[in-house]
């Protein structure tokens, strides 16, 4: 017997619905939202009022690609967090009324969760190569960095996150304060493929144990970026380009030192990346250079996959529906969702 999974993901900016059955992705729609780029960052209330135009069309659109129709749906995956509120609502609101409406199961995903799965995705026509219990997750975005031990689908342990600020933050906030286009990350990827990553170094905070620090690392870069101005006010764009590389490798440096270490202390080597700071060039060759190194064997997300998408929120959904874990309709969406 097949089982059809429909998911929906709106934690922030992006509205998407994907269609998964039996493992085997369907389809995975997305829609962006352009008008924050001239604010520098994702408006709460502009995202969510834009998820609620797009909500329907995708979903739409979703099954369609998908080339079936509602009465084939098995139950309706949703984001329940973490991320803004109004954006989650939107998602939580409609997943309930199609729920209601088809008298399907409801499933409440936790978004980080999503990452994780995302390697079982399975399409037609690819290697389809997964990862095998145990393996360690390094989960790098712009609200959170964490290492995680997975010991099946539904199981999994935590063991070492940021204690402040994430990585995908550090390198959104460093952009911005050069003056680079939201969003900052890829911005900076880009204009360090062509700099000098030995050019200028940065403090690497020391935190005991798998846990992260990137707050002295901003804190850093912004007051030599200060210093460096005063003396040249066309500092940062002389050097913009080894800004990037130099930063860019400090920050790739911290994540990989502790996912070593979370590797040499688990005896875990079996090692996946996600999120979408795990679009990365320098992480992800760093990765393939460790996994060398260390004779890992590691799983890189395809770049579509890093990004906040529906297809993991679908492929979860799919294995929470299997093991009987539904939700009732009075679940609500809970922004700081951190546990998974």
């Amino acid at each position: 017997m097949t089982v059809t999974i429909l998911g929906i993901e709106s934690s922030c900016d992006d509205t998407s619905a994907a269609v998964v059955r039996d493992e085997y992705l369907l389809s995975n729609v997305i829609a962006g939202q352009e008008v924050h780029r001239r604010y520098g960052g994702v408006v709460p209330e502009l995202a969510s009022r834009a998820h609620q135009q797009n909500i329907v069309p995708v979903v739409d659109a979703a099954i369609k690609d998908a080339g079936i129709s509602k009465s084939d749906i098995d139950a309706i995956a949703f984001t329940r967090g973490p991320g803004l509120m109004g954006a989650l609502l939107v998602g939580a609101s409609f997943a309930k009324g199609f729920a209601l409406a088809r008298k399907i199961p409801l499933l409440d995903v936790n978004h980080l969760h999503g990452h994780l799965l995302v390697h079982f995705l399975k399409e037609n026509g690819s290697a389809n190569r997964h990862p095998s219990f145990p393996f360690l997750c390094l989960l790098v975005s712009g609200g959170h960095t964490q290492i995680i031990r997975v010991t099946d689908y539904l199981k999994h342990e935590i063991l070492g996150q940021t204690i402040d600020d994430a990585a995908g933050e550090a390198f959104d906030k460093a952009a911005k304060v050069m003056g680079l286009s939201y969003p900052g990350g890829p911005v900076i990827d880009k204009l360090a493929a062509e700099g000098n990553e030995e050019a200028f170094y940065f403090s690497k905070p020391q935190v005991p144990g798998l846990d992260f620090s990137f707050s002295g690392l901003k804190t850093s870069f912004l007051y030599f970026l200060r210093d460096s101005l005063k003396q040249d006010p066309l500092f940062i764009e002389k050097h913009k380009k080894d800004l990037c590389a130099s930063l860019q490798r400090t920050i790739v440096d911290m994540l990989m030192e502790k996912l070593v270490r979370a590797s040499q202390e688990t005896g875990i080597r079996e090692i996946v990346l996600g999120g979408g700071v795990s679009a990365n060039s320098a992480l992800r060759k760093a990765a393939l250079q460790t996994a060398d190194k260390h004779r890992w064997n590691v799983f890189l997300p395809p770049l579509r996959y890093t990004t906040d998408n529906a297809a993991m929120i679908a492929i979860t959904g799919y294995y929470k529906y299997k093991a009987g874990l539904t939700a009732g309709h009075d679940v609500v969406p809970d922004a700081r969702m951190y546990e998974i």
